[in-house]
């Protein structure tokens, strides 16, 4: 079923508002999140996590940047280090706990979502094969940036 136009534009201005809800109930770290813009080429990931959503909207969230923006929340929401494979599963709980939140934000708009299990992404990746990508940067003070993809199909 195709979606039209402007109802999609609806969807997705209410997925990015419940995405900055999202971040601001799950990090405890002050952040500026950028405007949104297309992505139209190929990502190039250092580091991240990739989460399917289905349901009402269907696409993926993936979550990257370096691991040491993923260490640095890490350590803020939990008062020490993560590092190794404790990092590498803390950051696939981080992406299901933003996603989760994410998916009970939008019901509130009547959208209803549900989310798969995390892929983590390792080792300078590109993520292909789709159409478009919505981008934001959230900048965490004194952390880092982590990249948001919100990518429809």
């Amino acid at each position: 079923m195709t979606i039209p136009t402007q109802e999609r534009n609806r969807y997705v201005t209410k997925l990015l508002n419940g995405m900055h809800h999202s971040l601001q109930s799950i990090i405890p770290l002050e952040h500026e999140l950028s405007k949104p813009h297309l992505q139209e080429r190929a990502l190039q990931l250092p580091f991240g996590v990739l989460i399917g959503i289905t349901g009402d909207i269907r696409g993926k969230l993936v979550l990257a940047g370096n691991q040491s923006i993923f260490a640095s929340i890490g350590q803020s929401m939990y008062g020490m280090a993560i590092e190794g494979e404790m990092l590498i599963s803390f950051s696939g709980e981080l992406g299901n706990m933003i996603a989760g939140n994410l998916a009970t934000n939008i019901v509130q708009y009547e959208l209803r979502t549900d989310i798969t299990a995390p892929t983590i992404i390792e080792g300078n990746t590109t993520l292909s094969g789709y159409d478009k990508a919505i981008h934001l940067s959230a900048v965490f003070v004194h952390a880092g940036n982590l990249d948001i993809y919100l990518i429809l199909d």
